[in-house]
């Protein structure tokens, strides 16, 4: 299949899974379980490149495990948390405006499918985009080069910095921060190894990630 076809095809399942979740959402004012969606949506997205390729290579099944341990572990983080604390905060602000100007539960429910739903599906596309393209760039007999085993190493680090930052208070917001960005520049390393145009053409996969971390800590 086309790279730009099976590029396509995730975008697709992506915008259906993010409309189905809205729909079963309970209520939109708790629609904030969107968090875990973020997560596993990112592993599914990876694990769906990987398996159009007819033969997947080293680099390929690296890139996808990368990616796939990631996006699980925060989906299984975000969910627990989400039923044990309830809603987001953050995503209740965002929708305050809406709230407060039409209660209509119409008008309210297609904020929460813009602003949450189908934002964070654009976001989460963009952001594991190093994951999808690298892994369908990657040939079936690519190996794992220096290169590879050096956003490896990253990857590691950042899971690492996340861990330890989900469970100390105070310092907690600026390790997940560190790690999370070590991640996905990790992967977008590793993901550069199959060709700098992939490297070039995901850029924006770790910047965003950074920026929205970032702002998340204000």
């Amino acid at each position: 299949m086309i790279i730009i076809e099976a590029l396509l095809a995730n975008a697709a399942i992506l915008l259906g899974l993010a409309l189905i979740l809205w729909v079963l959402a309970p209520r939109a004012e708790n629609a904030s379980f969107v968090d875990a969606f973020w997560g596993g949506g990112i592993a599914l997205l990876a694990l769906l490149s990987w398996l159009r390729l007819a033969e997947p290579g080293p680099l390929a099944t690296m890139l996808m495990a990368m990616a796939v341990l990631w996006g699980l572990r925060l989906a299984l983080q975000r969910l627990l948390r989400w039923r044990r604390e309830g809603a987001d905060p953050h995503h209740a602000r965002l929708l305050a405006q809406d709230r407060a100007q039409d209660r209509a539960p119409g008008r309210f429910a297609l904020a929460a499918l813009v602003k949450v739903f189908l934002l964070q599906a654009v976001l989460m596309f963009m952001v594991s985009s190093p994951a999808q393209y690298g892994i369908l760039e990657a040939s079936w007999d690519q190996p794992v080069s220096g290169l590879a085993l050096a956003g490896l190493a990253l990857f590691v680090a950042g899971i690492g910095c996340e861990w330890f930052g989900e469970r100390r208070r105070g310092t907690a917001t600026r390790l997940e921060f560190i790690g999370t960005a070590c991640v996905w520049w990790g992967i977008w390393i590793a993901a550069a190894s199959a060709g700098w145009w992939v490297a070039v053409w995901t850029l924006i996969g770790p910047i965003l990630v950074t920026v929205l971390r970032s702002r998340a800590r204000r």
